[in-house]
């Protein structure tokens, strides 16, 4: 049963259930409703980034964007975003335009967090529109009258109403929600063989933002593999004579094609360099301040330790070595203490090795537009474990596409709980202030407990989703959610070790992430590779 469910997530024809409409137009609603009661909440810098971004939009030309320094918080995301920023503030100027002078640093009028909050609003409507796509697409059983266990419905839940989305677009403030529409939208092409709507789509959001490299390699793999080879063998191995170059130049124009608007002007006014910098500071150290949960999370637990450690047994000298640095929470380059101090190049070729049997996986098996998602997903994970100066909310790339995989197979629905459970809790230091505290772990039950109940009843006939050393590791979130926002914050240890909160949840939170990245790397190249040729 599991082999037959996981082939049918997802196909090119409009599957989805006929009378569908009403409820998820009624989710649709009634998460924009909730998105507008989140408004009063607090504005992070990245509120002020993006005011800055409209100001420097605005009020310069365009030969300026990437020069400008008045504000620290410069323009760092490609042209697409700029010129994103640019028309709003168009519009901004109608509400405040205050707003949009550059000098004015940490503007924060009553109409400009309206219109900043609303934006982001707006902006969802396309990936609402995503989400439905993808529910049209997911096969829904005909036997299947309770809406809870309606595949379809159960992505729309996980889709719109992920709460790593909403407290990082609509309390912390981004605009990730439209950019994973993109996404989406474009995985959904490959499912219906549209290859080149697909890698238009995939271009575009490259040009948006540039974090979304992380997933390029699936993106380029599959497409090479599944588009410009027009014929397999029965064994399931390339064809080489059946290579079309015709279709590799279409997949080639339409790329460049992206790139050369995006960056064109750039090019014609010689300032790459200066725009590459921008995007690609390595200056800003290993780690976020936020720690991201990952193996550099885990690898400077250890030389914190190891440092500890030694400096207790008189094995290390204190004065020769820098202490404290990676544990301040700021974003700056800093050395271990004990441990050999990390390169952007060692990040760059451990994130190579991370992927490479996943893309390796997908070139030779690729087991269709599935294979392609779960590499996707890999991708992502990779280079959210050992990329250099990883962002927490970077672990959304890896939850939202998994969101798919989730409803397809048991396998895939245990390593979605797991992964999203660990990377949404993962998130809680970006809400710090004492009123959100409410607001983040009451929506965080609520999406855990819908997800935990909606996949266990989806998948009720092939046993326990999650094992019993899982579902422990799960529970002990619960306890260390208590000890990092209600009890340590009281402690006197609180004013001289405030960033013992954020190390224990990124450590925590890291064996979980890397836990589901194993599990699904395993899954890649045993259970799953079984089921598959099950349903041949």
């Amino acid at each position: 049963m599991a082999a037959a469910r996981s082939g049918n997530v997802v196909s090119g024809s409009r599957s989805g259930d006929p009378g569908d409409g009403g409820w998820f137009v009624t989710l649709a609603v009634g998460v924009s409703l909730l998105k507008c009661l989140l408004i009063p909440t607090y504005q992070s810098t990245d509120f002020e980034v993006h005011r800055n971004w409209l100001a420097i939009t605005h009020s310069l030309p365009i030969s300026r964007w990437y020069y400008e320094v008045t504000s620290e918080w410069t323009l760092d995301y490609p042209p697409f975003f700029a010129w994103f920023e640019y028309a709003l503030s168009h519009l901004a100027q109608y509400f405040d335009p205050e707003m949009l002078k550059v000098e004015n640093l940490g503007y924060t009028s009553q109409e400009t967090v309206l219109f900043q909050r609303f934006s982001v609003i707006l902006s969802d409507l396309f990936f609402i529109y995503a989400v439905r796509q993808c529910c049209l697409c997911v096969d829904v059983k005909k036997d299947r009258r309770d809406l809870l266990e309606k595949p379809a419905f159960i992505l729309a839940v996980l889709l719109l109403w992920n709460f790593g989305l909403l407290i990082v677009d609509h309390i912390h403030f981004q605009y990730n929600g439209f950019l994973s529409g993109f996404m989406l939208l474009s995985i959904v092409r490959l499912y219906q063989k549209r290859h080149l709507e697909s890698a238009f789509l995939f271009a575009v959001l490259l040009n948006f933002k540039h974090i979304y490299l992380y997933i390029a390699p699936a993106y380029g793999i599959y497409l090479l593999r599944s588009y410009c080879f027009t014929g397999n063998n029965p064994d399931g191995s390339l064809r080489w004579r059946s290579f079309s170059l015709l279709r590799f130049i279409y997949l080639a124009v339409i790329v460049l094609s992206v790139f050369a608007v995006s960056f064109g002007p750039f090019v014609y006014m010689e300032q790459i360099p200066q725009v590459l910098s921008r995007l690609f500071p390595f200056k800003r150290g290993l780690c976020h301040a936020y720690w991201a949960p990952n193996f550099w999370a885990l690898y400077n637990a250890v030389d914190k330790a190891l440092f500890v450690i030694g400096v207790n047994m008189q094995l290390l000298n204190t004065t020769t070595i820098r202490t404290g640095s990676m544990t301040g929470g700021l974003v700056q380059e800093f050395e271990h203490s004990v441990l050999p101090s990390v390169t952007p190049l060692a990040t760059l070729l451990c994130t190579l090795l991370s992927i490479l049997p996943a893309v390796f996986r997908l070139w030779f098996k690729p087991q269709g537009p599935q294979g392609f998602l779960r590499c996707l997903v890999l991708c992502a994970l990779g280079s959210f474990m050992f990329g250099w100066h990883v962002h927490e909310k970077a672990i959304l790339l890896a939850i939202l596409p998994l969101s798919i995989l989730s409803v397809s197979s048991a396998k895939h629905a245990g390593i979605y709980l797991i992964l999203t459970t660990a990377g949404h809790f993962s998130l809680f230091p970006l809400l710090f202030t004492a009123q959100e505290l409410p607001i983040k772990m009451l929506l965080m039950t609520i999406f855990t407990v819908f997800s935990v109940g909606s996949l266990k009843a989806l998948f009720r006939k092939e046993g326990q989703l999650l094992s019993c050393l899982e579902t422990l590791y799960l529970c002990g979130l619960l306890p260390l959610g208590l000890l990092c926002e209600i009890i340590y914050p009281l402690s006197p240890w609180h004013q001289r070790l405030p960033f013992i909160p954020l190390m224990l949840t990124s450590i925590y939170c890291a064996l979980g992430v890397g836990y589901s990245w194993i599990r699904l790397y395993i899954s890649a190249f045993t259970g799953l590779s079984a089921s598959h040729k099950k349903q041949k």
